[in-house]
């Protein structure tokens, strides 16, 4: 299973946990997205990145679409729009490595709602993606780098995944999380030093890239130490929720919705956690039917309102 359906199959268990609230969720979103079919940023303009987590928050609610006042033929006609919003972005030419990524994606959206057929288009994608390939064998927002980071690799494996295609060299990517090891046994997102040293190079890790790492080794069926899942769960702040690094002063929605996929993934036991996340990820709801990113955040969005299905969903099981 790839990663984005991975995580698509847990944020489907969230309305097991929002009842009646779930159709304040699929309003929200609706609302979201702009006449050109494309989900708003938080400068309200339509941007793809929003928009792969508009179309899989709203997947992750169709499962329960006869519940809702919005009918299927509307969400269909919605998606139409929205497919052809991606399209309008081609092959992706012009756009930088995140975007890219996110158009393999989007493009795996619509096609799961069966709205558009693949117009043969992928292999230029993956050529694009090729040149995004760092020196060590992981992958870099920047062209041409020697060292890869955490969050491009687990970009870069997702989408060759939503184009269903073969990731080239897999142990390469493998071996480069090996240079963003970190020395309390955990990851960090990108490498502090170019010493060709394979030790690690940063003393503290960080919870999204370590959780990054974990799905990704994980995905690519490589074993992972037994005390990383110790490390995430000393993560998880007293009043509930995920810290993104030891020292954050608090704890916020992206740590936490990627710090319970990895500790699901890795079958490790969060039950002694569970009432305070779901204590902190209540505290973030908002009656508009969308999630704050923390308790400082004051905007909503897409994306955070997907976070907050998914860590809903495992808080669920």
């Amino acid at each position: 299973m790839s990663l984005r359906l991975e995580m698509l199959q847990v944020a489907r268990l969230a309305p097991k946990l929002l009842g009646e609230s779930t159709e304040l969720v699929r309003a929200f979103l609706l609302g979201q997205q702009n006449p050109d079919g494309g989900f708003r940023d938080r400068n309200d303009r339509s941007d793809l990145y929003y928009t792969v987590f508009g179309l899989d928050a709203l997947l992750a609610l169709e499962v329960q679409s006869s519940k809702f006042k919005v009918q299927r033929g509307d969400l269909a006609e919605r998606f139409a729009k929205t497919a052809k919003y991606v399209a309008g972005f081609g092959s992706g030419e012009g756009l930088d490595y995140v975007h890219l990524c996110c158009l393999a994606r989007a493009r795996a959206a619509v096609g799961a709602a069966n709205q558009v057929p693949s117009n043969n288009i992928e292999r230029h994608i993956l050529r694009r993606l090729g040149n995004f390939r760092s020196q060590d064998g992981g992958y870099n927002p920047a062209a041409g780098a020697e060292f890869g980071t955490a969050y491009a690799g687990f970009l870069a494996l997702g989408a060759h995944q939503d184009l269903k295609a073969e990731l080239p060299e897999p142990l390469r990517l493998v071996q480069s999380f090996k240079f963003l090891e970190t020395s309390d046994g955990a990851w960090t997102n990108e490498r502090h030093s170019q010493s060709a040293s394979r030790k690690p190079q940063a003393a503290v890790g960080s919870t999204n890239a370590t959780a990054a790492a974990i799905t990704l080794l994980r995905n690519l069926g490589q074993p992972l130490n037994p005390a990383i899942g110790d490390w995430l769960l000393a993560r998880c702040h007293p009043q509930g929720g995920f810290l993104a690094v030891p020292a954050a002063p608090m704890p916020d929605l992206l740590s936490t919705a990627t710090a319970l996929h990895a500790l699901s993934g890795m079958q490790v036991d969060f039950s002694a956690i569970k009432e305070s996340c779901l204590d902190f990820v209540d505290s973030l709801w908002t009656n508009e039917g969308a999630f704050h990113g923390s308790w400082g955040d004051e905007t909503l969005d897409c994306e955070y309102t997907f976070y907050g299905l998914l860590a809903l969903g495992h808080l669920s099981l």
